[in-house]
């Protein structure tokens, strides 16, 4: 059962989780926010439509913590989709990203609204670490920029478990229907109306590397890139081209 300890100054974090059969992980990110030193939020969890256990395990978590709310999709739509009806039910000031099979730290949400309330920051996120599917740490802390704008976020996506913005500020952003880079083209609308991203210089998630998963399989991306600098940025052919054989230096043949 939730213990109410939250403290008089916190503003309510909607938390955005779009799950898709993750009934292996979906338990241990969810503890990973009950174990909140931060405590009012709600996480926004819509289900599009998974085939496993997903809903059974979650309905276990509701019935416990009412910060806990379930939606289903009406059918399989894709994250995307999904995230954006997670948007579009979120009550809080701020809106924060987990995806549904990645993990915060205790402390993740009391150090990054700090940052952000402490320097009047509208759009943050934080170094993170990589865990297998196992949950074992590989080792990795991927770092993050002081501060970034639209051209830094073109060649550099932040983890998508570390981002806040503030939504009473810029307000709620959604974004197009494209099955992989979703993450990517929201933090690009978001920043255009935040101005910069800031960086909090310290690992307070750990992003999950499965087998067989969408980012895992980095070489299937570059024509989902080319859809995002071109179709949906709008960007020029040679700039496309340049972000592209950026991000294949830097991503895929680095292994960033």
């Amino acid at each position: 059962m939730h213990n109410n300890t939250m403290k008089k100054d916190e503003e309510l974090v909607s938390i955005i989780m779009p799950a898709y059969n993750c009934v292996d992980f979906i338990g241990i990110t969810l503890n990973s926010v009950i174990a909140q030193t931060y405590q009012n939020w709600e996480v926004i969890l819509v289900d599009d439509c998974s085939t496993d256990n997903t809903a059974e395990v979650v309905k276990e978590y509701t019935g416990k913590d009412p910060r806990v709310k379930y939606f289903k999709m009406d059918s399989n739509s894709g994250a995307a989709v999904a995230r954006n009806k997670a948007v579009e039910l979120a009550q809080g000031k701020y809106l924060a990203f987990l995806d549904s099979d990645d993990i915060w730290f205790p402390d993740k949400l009391t150090k990054q609204i700090n940052f952000m309330k402490t320097n009047d920051y509208l759009f943050s996120c934080t170094e993170y670490t990589k865990i297998d599917e196992n949950g074992n740490d590989l080792g990795r802390t991927i770092g993050v920029r002081k501060h970034s704008d639209y051209s830094d976020i073109l060649k550099k996506n932040p983890g998508n478990s570390t981002v806040i913005y503030n939504a009473e500020a810029v307000g709620k952003i959604t974004i197009p229907n494209i099955r992989k880079r979703n993450d990517y083209v929201m933090w690009l609308s978001v920043v255009k109306k935040a101005v910069k991203l800031y960086g909090l210089a310290e690992p307070l998630a750990s992003h999950r590397i499965r087998e067989g998963s969408l980012s895992k399989r980095k070489t299937d991306l570059v024509g989902y890139h080319w859809k995002v600098y071109r179709d949906i940025e709008r960007l020029s052919l040679l700039r496309s081209c340049y972000l592209i054989c950026y991000w294949v230096t830097v991503t895929v043949l680095k292994l960033r």
